[in-house]
């Protein structure tokens, strides 16, 4: 029999880690895996006094696997890491009562990350750019990277050289970059030194060496060698400094290819936090498109992107806040289709007036599955039959996952 300092791992958490239970209590062990024995050490820290797990990966992809916060679950094996991730999603639904036909897990590959945000911090009087440590606010700084574009690895020592020139020295600050088609769009969120102003000429050389497009620091253009283009739905894209897009270019035809086929023959779609138009852009080549955001600037990025392209469905546009005034199913009577891809937080004030309108089906993706399937149970229970899911892996080796979802009135 254990005693309570000696563990056995039966599963695996939501968030990767291992699951014991001492006396009807779970305990959580980061980066264990089931069928290994852990020692609770009397400062608290785990040590594993067994044999690993046969679903333990041998080689780490990348060499801060053991220390870097980016990743939590490098050390599952593919098989074992699939059926957990892929699972996660089913878990999420069955604790709101939902069941549905869940398609196999689908997948972005590695070094395909082409958005990230960096911890930036001065090491020996330099910058350094990385990922904090798991649990930690120190900085691991990233010499490779399984899971980011190999483009955006290489720059990141040159990328600290421009940062070193812009950001007063010692001060902490968060860098994030695009890798565009055309070049690197670079994002710093503070404001550029005095020194700085003075010395564009040097700023922009540093820029080149970093194949750096744009600069913005603070909220303010410093620099900008070219206009950033990404290309969605084979339409070129414009996207404001620092705005949100999927993390993998990838994630972006899988999501068209999955809502397309949610549609059905939908004739009049609105596209609910539409962003620059992930999905209003695809959307369009079918149907008409109504593109609702909170935010003006990606909206009239939207705008600027459908007027240059051909072959689409009118889009329109409409600024609305949906988490203080979603709109009502007298306004949703217009569509016969609704498209929903929320953030984190989930679109529950709006859900809860779909649930009440007449629209015949929803389409909605999320990033989250805990707060997807408190929205879905609320359209089932107006309602709503939920007819499929289907799981995306963008953000490989970590907890967080994608999904689309598909819904009709009975």
């Amino acid at each position: 029999m254990l005693d309570a300092r000696s563990l056995q791992i039966t599963g695996l958490g939501a968030q990767g880690d291992g699951l014991a239970v001492i006396e009807g209590r779970e305990v959580h062990v980061p980066g264990a895996l089931p069928g290994e024995t852990i020692e609770r050490e009397a400062d608290g820290q785990f040590r594993r006094t067994g044999p690993p797990s046969p679903a333990r990966r041998g080689d780490p992809l990348c060499s801060h696997a053991s220390e870097c916060g980016g990743c939590s679950v490098q050390h599952m094996d593919d098989a074992l890491y699939r059926e957990w991730k892929g699972g996660l999603l089913a878990s999420s639904l069955s604790q709101r009562g939902l069941t549905c036909a869940i398609a196999p897990m689908l997948s972005v590959p590695l070094a395909s990350r082409r958005r990230a945000g960096f911890t930036g911090a001065w090491i020996g009087g330099a910058p350094a750019l990385g990922f904090n440590a798991c649990s930690s606010h120190d900085l691991v700084p990233l010499t490779d990277c399984a899971v980011l574009r190999p483009t955006i690895v290489s720059a990141l020592p040159k990328l600290a050289r421009l940062a070193a020139a812009v950001v007063p020295k010692g001060e902490p600050f968060r860098l994030s970059v695009l890798a565009a088609d055309n070049g690197l769009d670079v994002t710093i969120d503070h404001k550029p030194s005095r020194e700085a102003a003075r010395s564009t000429a040097i700023v922009a050389q540093l820029m080149r060496a970093a194949c750096a497009i744009r600069l913005t620091c603070g909220g303010e253009l410093v620099l900008q060698a070219a206009v950033p283009v990404v290309t969605i739905a084979d339409v070129a894209v414009t996207p404001p400094p620092g705005a949100f897009l999927q993390a993998a270019s990838e994630t972006d035809a899988l999501l068209a290819d999955l809502v397309l086929d949610g549609l059905g023959k939908a004739k009049r779609v609105f596209d609910l936090f539409s962003g620059l138009g992930t999905l209003s852009l695809a959307i369009a080549r079918r149907a008409r498109v109504t593109a609702v955001d909170s935010d003006v600037s990606l909206l009239e990025a939207l705008q600027a992107a459908a007027n240059g392209a051909r072959g689409l469905k009118p889009i329109e546009r409409m600024r609305r806040d949906l988490f203080r005034d979603p709109l009502s199913p007298q306004e949703l009577a217009a569509a016969d289709t609704v498209v929903l891809d929320p953030p984190r937080a989930g679109a529950a004030a709006q859900c809860a007036s779909l649930a009440r309108s007449k629209v015949r089906r929803v389409v909605m993706a999320s990033c989250d599955p805990a707060t997807l399937a408190r929205d879905l149970r609320v359209l089932v229970d107006g309602g709503y039959r939920l007819e499929s899911a289907t799981p995306i892996d963008q953000f490989l080796f970590t907890h967080h996952l994608e999904a689309v979802t598909v819904l009709t009135r009975k």
